[in-house]
Parts: C-alpha cells; structure tokens; sequence
C-alpha cells in the first residue's frame, strides 16, 4: 500500500515535471522569437516593383534588427492611404501630406526620411511634344495617380492652379500609369516625381521629358505605428541607418535610389503642415 502511495506521487510528480517543461519550453521559444511588424509601402510603382526593391532591404533590416520585417502595400495609393487610416501597418513609408494626416490619426510617428532628398514635383510631356509651357496645357487632359499624392498630384496642380491655367485632371493610382499614359499619348502631361521617373523601365522614360518642377520639400517619411515599442523602433533606427555604411547595404538601397535614411522628427514637415492643404484621403476622395 505504502509503495503504492509512492509510486503514484512519483508518478503525478513525473507527469507536472513534463508538463511544466512544455510550458516553460513553449514561454522561451516564444520570447526568443523576434517580433513579426509589417511595412507599408505606397504603391507609387507596380507592386511587383516595389517587392523586387523593398524585400532584401527589409529582410537585412530586420537581421542586424532582430525583428522579422513583411513587406505590404496595397493595389493603389487610395486603397493604401485606407489602409494607413485604419492602422494597419507596424512601420509605413508614406508622403509628405500623408503623414501630415496619419500623424494625427491614427498616430504614426516619423523615424526616418531618406538621405539628402527634398521631393519635387515634376510635370511631363511627351518628347516630342511642342508644348514649352504650362499655359499651353489650358484644357489638357493631365495624369496624376492620386488626389493625395503630394509631390506627384498636390505639388503640379498648386503649379497649374499659380499660372491660372485650368487642367482635365485624371487620377490613374500609380507614378508609372502617369508615365505610361503620357508616353503613349493617353494625357497631354503627368505629374510625379524624379526618382520613379528614373525608376521606370527606359522604354518608357526615354519617351517623356520634364516641363516643370515645382519648389522642394522634405521627403517621404518612414513612420511607426505607435503601438511598436520604443526600444524596438530604436532597433530599427539603427539598422536602417547603417545601411549605407557598408557594401551590402549600399547595394540594397541601389534599387530605391537612395542614398541611405537618416533619422528624422515631426517637426521637420512642419512645413507642408504650414501649405494647410485640406486634401482628402482615402479611396472615397477619388469617387468624390
């Protein structure tokens, strides 16, 4: 009976050992597991475009982070400025005039900006195109890819708007759809800005030629959900930073155009808050 007694507190005692093992296995794998953050990108490009760039620069990131970094976007700039409102990325990169909204609510907060950039709008034509200046776009069909986009859309229409000149804008969802439409002669102009113009194929930038620039701004801003603790927003910082620092990073940054990223505050786009613009978001601004 005694031995009995035993065996079965031995056993019990056996049986919590393992379960508690489990548990306590399960709680350190869990900890020792880096944190998953999604990174929102405008799809200012094609998306098979933006993941070819962005996806080996986000996976070294998350690396000397030690976080793991998915990439996302949306299939317009509407749908993503949607998508931002409700929150729904962990870190976004986004323009000017977005984050000016979105800092608001839900509360993104800038961390970085890209080095040695202001963002200029540009307005094209086709190359062969005798138009010289804006007040020979009087009535013109023009192309922009979203009524928010700022340097692409916000930017060119103040321009038009300055010399009085009354356009047909047409809103198209991406930077490339603008050139691709005023290449093929869709819209006597387009707005966007220079580095999608260099980014898209030759094929397509060899037929269009800058009209106009508008004045500079600070750039996009990559900017954190408030919900990303501090000290992993600082990790972040960090690796971001250091990118340019050595050859491995150098190359991933290539296909962005970038020179590197510094770290940035809200205040420095205080200046497109002073601009007071009272643009719509989202995709309900584009039926309007």
């Amino acid at each position: 009976m005694w031995r009995s007694r035993v065996f079965a507190f031995r056993w019990r005692c056996s049986w919590l050992l393992i379960v508690w093992s489990l548990l306590w296995g399960s709680v350190a794998r869990a900890q020792s597991a880096p944190p998953v953050l999604s990174v929102g990108i405008v799809p200012q490009q094609a998306a098979s475009e933006l993941a070819r760039a962005w996806i080996p620069l986000l996976q070294e990131v998350g690396r000397r982070a030690r976080v793991q970094l998915t990439f996302r976007t949306a299939s317009d700039i509407p749908a993503f400025e949607d998508r931002v409102m409700k929150g729904e990325f962990d870190l976004a990169y986004m323009n000017p005039y977005h984050y000016t909204v979105f800092s608001n609510k839900p509360g993104y907060q800038a961390f970085l900006k890209e080095k040695d950039r202001k963002l200029v709008g540009i307005i094209v034509v086709p190359k062969g195109s005798p138009v010289q200046s804006l007040e020979q776009l009087q009535g013109k069909r023009v192309a922009f890819p979203a009524p928010a986009a700022f340097a692409a859309s916000i930017l060119p229409r103040a321009e038009f708007t300055r010399h009085h000149v009354a356009i047909e804008a047409r809103f198209v969802s991406s930077h490339d759809s603008v050139y691709k439409g005023v290449a093929s002669g869709l819209f006597e102009a387009g707005g966007g800005i220079q580095r999608t113009l260099e980014a898209i194929e030759p094929e397509v930038s060899s037929q269009l030629r800058v009209l106009s620039r508008t004045p500079a701004y600070t750039p996009h801003a990559l900017a954190i959900h408030p919900g990303v603790s501090a000290e992993v927003a600082e990790r972040l910082r960090q690796a971001f930073i250091t990118l340019d620092g050595d050859e491995a990073g150098r190359a991933l940054l290539e296909p962005l155009n970038f020179k590197g990223l510094v770290a940035a505050t809200d205040s420095e786009w205080d200046s497109i808050r002073a601009l007071r613009l009272k643009q719509p978001v989202g995709s309900s601004a584009v039926k309007q």
